[in-house]
């Protein structure tokens, strides 16, 4: 038998090699990260354009209400359900990640479900230009919440392609919904569409995973991860909440076209906040890995992280200041004079936001919830402070200062927590992935 022509490796070459192929491979599912979330927020955007242009500032500000309710109900689903996937089991066997997905999209469903309803009851109680819209977001919110479950299994699992590709199931199934609510013509019809095109790709998640959601399972599992499950609930809740109360605020304060004006502000922002959100599907899963494998690394991986999210944010607002008034009219209509005069604050609240889910990143990782809670709930403080006394001083530009000054004050606290986090594991390491 002849080797000639073939390549052998001794293990020294294997040694060195291991680093550059665990960078490729951290580079690879950061990638699909990326490419995910621009599509779920290409889809957001889209969305979003289509409601401004179609119903006018005031409308949009009501479609903008139900929008930050959804937030907060999502946040309520990943706080129980789903971070503590992440967290427990990325880069398990796969029989353990089917086991914990089975159960914890099950969780994510069953709270969809009982929000849904209580959705349900306030949209029919309020009646008026709000209440269909509440009414609608009730029934659509299982499978919203189906839908962004599958996507943190997948990211979990390492299999971020699959996550991309549901997203774009749903991109693709928006097209035909937002056709006929334009013909609707009403803020109701535009929810009911969002989330109706959401239930094809929760469906479809389950075809793709293998999996059904076991609802049986999820007292199962939020009593096993309630270490984890309930303070990231108060965790997410109060970010969420934050949110929903200012713009609840600054609708009572300025007026319900002021709400419009600060959600153009973030659509113009949209890729950097996808950016935001994209990263952070994967960054907890990765920077758990990195703690495994190399603990001492952690703090540079986060820092690394979040500056080039907060330089990102900054050349990103740069480029918007240029924009001429006639293409801003031609993508916002009417919100863009409103929103325009936004860009600066939200810009900075943004670069803020960015540097701090580096910090925030590397807390998940450590399973150090106690700190992590505490520096959501200084930064939520701040920012429902900063929002409306903002908004009480100088109305909607107000807001957006006291927002950013808010945003980069918490910021500084999430490094701070996680400083102190690194300390204690380097004294007391806790492992934090599960394989059962």
């Amino acid at each position: 038998m002849t080797t000639e022509g073939v390549k052998t490796t001794t293990p020294a070459e294997r040694a060195k090699d291991a680093p550059r192929t665990a960078r490729r491979a951290i580079v690879g599912r950061l990638s699909w990260g990326l490419a995910d979330q621009a599509a779920s927020s290409m889809t957001n955007f889209a969305v979003g354009i289509y409601v401004a242009r179609s119903l006018g500032l005031t409308a949009f500000g009501v479609f903008s209400l139900a929008w930050v309710t959804y937030g907060v109900v999502l946040n309520v689903a990943r706080g129980l359900a789903t971070d503590p996937l992440v967290v427990r089991f990325s880069g398990v066997p796969d029989a353990s990640w089917r086991a914990a997905a089975a159960r914890s999209s099950g969780a994510a469903l069953g709270v969809g479900a009982a929000l849904g309803a209580v959705c349900l009851l306030v949209g029919l109680g309020l009646g008026g230009r709000v209440g269909p819209a509440f009414a609608c977001l009730g029934v659509v919110l299982p499978a919203l919440l189906l839908q962004d479950a599958w996507r943190f299994a997948f990211f979990a699992a390492g299999t971020g392609r699959k996550a991309f590709v549901n997203d774009l199931v749903w991109g693709v199934a928006l097209v035909p919904a937002m056709v006929v609510a334009a013909r609707v013509g009403s803020v109701a019809a535009f929810v009911f569409a969002w989330g109706a095109s959401a239930t094809v790709a929760a469906v479809y998640g389950c075809f793709q995973s293998g999996i059904r959601p076991r609802m049986t399972g999820a007292r199962e599992w939020l009593r096993e991860h309630r270490d984890l499950g309930y303070r990231y609930l108060v965790e997410n809740v109060s970010l969420s909440g934050a949110s929903q109360l200012r713009a609840y605020g600054l609708g009572a304060i300025v007026g319900v076209s002021a709400v419009g004006a600060v959600r153009g502000a973030e659509l113009l922002l949209g890729p950097f906040l996808a950016l935001l959100m994209g990263l952070s599907l994967v960054t907890v899963a990765e920077a758990a890995r990195v703690l495994r494998r190399a603990p001492h690394r952690l703090a540079t991986f986060c820092l690394l992280l979040g500056g080039v999210q907060a330089v990102a944010a900054l050349l990103w607002g740069a480029a918007l200041l240029l924009v001429p008034d006639r293409a801003g009219e031609l993508v916002l209509g009417g919100v863009w004079h409103s929103a325009s005069e936004l860009i600066v604050p939200a810009t900075l609240g943004v670069a803020g936001a960015g540097l701090g889910t580096g910090a925030a990143a590397g807390l998940r990782a450590l399973g150090a919830a106690r700190h992590s809670l505490r520096s959501q709930l200084f930064a939520s403080a701040c920012y429902v402070i900063g929002g409306l006394g903002g908004a009480a001083v100088a109305g909607t530009v107000g807001s957006a200062w006291g927002v950013a000054a808010a945003t980069v004050s918490g910021s500084a606290v999430w490094w701070l927590q996680l400083r102190s986090a690194l300390h204690e594991h380097h004294h007391n390491p806790i492992p934090e992935a599960r394989t059962s």
